[in-house]
Formats: structure tokens, sequence, C-alpha cells
């Protein structure tokens, strides 16, 4: 019977784009301005993240603590908020919407395994969270899902299919439990 040959795992057909040296200094200015508690201004983080290719809207509020796999596949609308210990693992394109709320902790990843392959091959598939989602405390959201407009994923709950809109999802894997209704 075939077994997994982590041995044989190549992932040159992908790439994060960048060059080299855009990669090694993005890893730096994340450790430093990011990932750590170190520096917790909130303008210098965004003008980093537009140096290095992100687009980033007015009003965007990124806490302590946020790990960012690369700038420039990341994508954010008007008065978002990121939360503390959010990771964006935006291995491909993660487009996130304005009025949009990622709370601490959440993980949002690009990248997977295809576990039916001997060599584990790499799957990406972009994330998409359109205007007003709110991602909750721990949740995940996994590499392909689209969160349509205002949808909720509660904490500690994995999207592992797309989320329509106005719905609150919950679980593992997440399922629709309501409409969300706002005042």
């Amino acid at each position: 019977m075939p077994q997994t040959n982590l041995s044989a795992y190549n992932n040159s057909a992908y790439s994060p784009g960048g060059n080299a040296l855009k990669r090694v200094l993005w890893y730096y200015i994340n450790a430093v301005f990011f990932k750590s508690y170190w520096l917790p201004v909130n303008g210098v983080k965004i003008f980093l993240l537009r140096l290095f290719g992100a687009q980033i809207g007015k009003g965007v509020v990124i806490k302590p603590g946020v790990n960012i796999k690369y700038a420039w596949n990341l994508q954010i609308g008007n008065n978002t908020w990121i939360g503390e210990r959010v990771w964006i693992d935006n291995l491909v394109k993660v487009v996130i919407g304005g009025n949009a709320c990622i709370s601490q902790g959440a993980m949002l990843q690009t990248g997977s395994h295809n576990y039916k392959k001997a060599a584990f091959d790499l799957i990406t598939g972009q994330i998409i969270l359109e205007d007003g989602v709110w991602i909750g405390c721990g949740a995940i959201i996994n590499q392909g899902i689209t969160a349509a407009s205002h949808a909720v994923l509660a904490s500690g709950s994995v999207a592992s299919k797309n989320l329509k809109p106005f719905t609150i999802y919950q679980g593992n894997p997440a399922v629709a439990v309501r409409a969300r209704v706002i005042e």
C-alpha cells in the first residue's frame, strides 16, 4: 500500500512573488513590527505594508502580534480591524473587504497539502472576505473560501465551505445556524 513520502515533496512550481531579497526583508519586518508587541504603532504598520505592495484602505487597525506571510498578497478595505495574534498565511491573495473584523487568534490559511498524493503536494487557494464579515476569535478560514457580505464565523469555528451573506456560521465544520440581522 502506498505511503506518504515527504522526501519527494517538491513545491518548485509555487512562487510567492517578490524576489528573494524582498522576501527576506519582509520576514524581518514582519517579525519586528507585526508579530512582536514591541511597536504597537498602527501607522508604521500600514506604511510598511504599503511599502511592500499591500493594498490597504483608510482607517485600518492592525493590533500587535499579527503574522502576515507576504504583504504583497494582501488587500484590505477601509475601516477593517485585525485583532491580536491573527495569522494571515497568504501564500496567495487574501482580500478583506471594508468594515470587516478579524478577531484575536483567527487564522486565514491559503495553503494546505494533498493528502492523497505520496509527495504531499501543496494546494493553494485565495481567500475573500467581503465587506462587513466578522471572523470570531480562534476561527479558521481554509484555502479557497469566500465569506460573502456580512457573514459571521463564530469563535473557534472552521470554514471549509463558502459562507453565504448575512448568515452566522458555527462549528467544525462550520454550518449555518441563523441569519445575521443588523439593526
